[in-house]
């Protein structure tokens, strides 16, 4: 099953890459738009989580919306496969980079050594592996998941390593992502707009308490980054603009901020982008979890109000030691 699996995949990989973006762009949005019908479980949550967050919508603003997103998500996902192989040269003409100015130095105010960035799954997500190719200067890294099938997994790190971007597995690369945020010239990438279990933190996110991963933060105190968020926008068929939102502070009268605090910031972040954009933000996960739904019995998300430095740390050492 697993060969018949990869040799399926590679085909379709292999179809994808070899039609023009545009046409890879559309095919995908109609395959999204058929999924809205075909997936039931995820079209629920996508109306919910919808509904939930815009309450001053009605039924019908919610129902197109959620169609508009999972087709956004179809187009994103087939042209995720297509500008993996595609060259920096190739991609110019389809994607803007906007990075602060701080990123890019002078020789009054240097660019910072280390740097973490805050990402969300918006628009073309695994456009952001392609941030050290716009930012020479600097050597790109983020974290995944392997899948469970070996072969498929494989597949994928093949697309995604062609970026240039390092990749550090959560489960087994802890010490060698460890050593890494020790270098100068780094930029970390975090995915942290997802539900993060009973270790995140209980923050506001679009008007509802939901767990927050703490990495982001914790990672920017503990190696001294400056820290940042960045969402990739969809600005036509096949076109993307990838913005850099403003430096999150991390101290605060001379004092390291909380965890708590400096993931607040991220949160409001990400939340004028969902309202920049709604359909552009990735509705089908369940973000906003019942209490101890996808958790242990028995556990409970604390809450920021009672979480210092160490106690933040703590909780979040699933993201620091075999999380990373």
């Amino acid at each position: 099953m697993d060969a018949l699996l990869s040799l399926i995949a590679r085909g379709l990989v292999a179809f994808i890459q070899g039609l023009p973006l545009e046409w890879v762009a559309r095919l995908g949005g109609a395959g999204g738009a058929l999924v809205y019908w075909l997936d039931a479980r995820h079209r629920r949550v996508a109306l919910r989580n919808l509904t939930l967050c815009f309450q001053e919508k009605s039924q019908a603003e919610i129902r197109a919306l959620a169609r508009e997103n999972f087709r956004r998500i179809g187009e994103n996902f087939a042209c995720a496969v297509k500008t993996a192989a595609m060259t920096m040269e190739e991609l110019r003409p389809h994607v803007e980079f906007i990075p602060p100015p701080a990123l890019a130095g002078s020789a009054a105010s240097p660019a910072p050594s280390r740097v973490v960035a805050a990402i969300g799954h918006f628009g073309n997500f695994e456009l952001y592996a392609r941030f050290g190719q716009f930012l020479p200067a600097f050597q790109c890294a983020t974290t995944y998941r392997g899948l469970e099938l070996p072969s498929l997994d494989q597949l994928l790190q093949s697309l995604r390593e062609r970026s240039g971007c390092l990749f550090f597995e959560r489960r087994f690369d802890g010490a060698a992502l460890r050593n890494f945020m020790h270098r100068p010239g780094v930029l970390l990438g975090l995915l942290s707009d997802q539900h993060a279990g009973r270790n995140g933190l209980c923050l506001p996110f679009l008007g509802r308490d939901c767990s927050t991963s703490p990495a982001p933060a914790i990672f920017a105190l503990r190696y001294e980054c400056s820290l940042y968020t960045g969402i990739c926008y969809r600005t036509g068929l096949a076109r993307w603009r990838i913005e850099a939102g403003a430096e999150i502070s991390t101290r605060e009268n001379g004092q390291h901020r909380s965890p708590s605090a400096i993931m607040l910031d991220v949160n409001r972040a990400f939340e004028a982008a969902v309202r920049r954009d709604p359909a552009n933000w990735f509705w089908v996960h369940n973000r906003w979890k019942s209490k101890g739904q996808g958790e242990a019995a028995g556990t409970s998300i604390q809450p920021p109000a009672t979480q210092a430095l160490g106690q933040d740390i703590k909780s979040a050492n699933v993201e620091t030691q075999g999380r990373p």
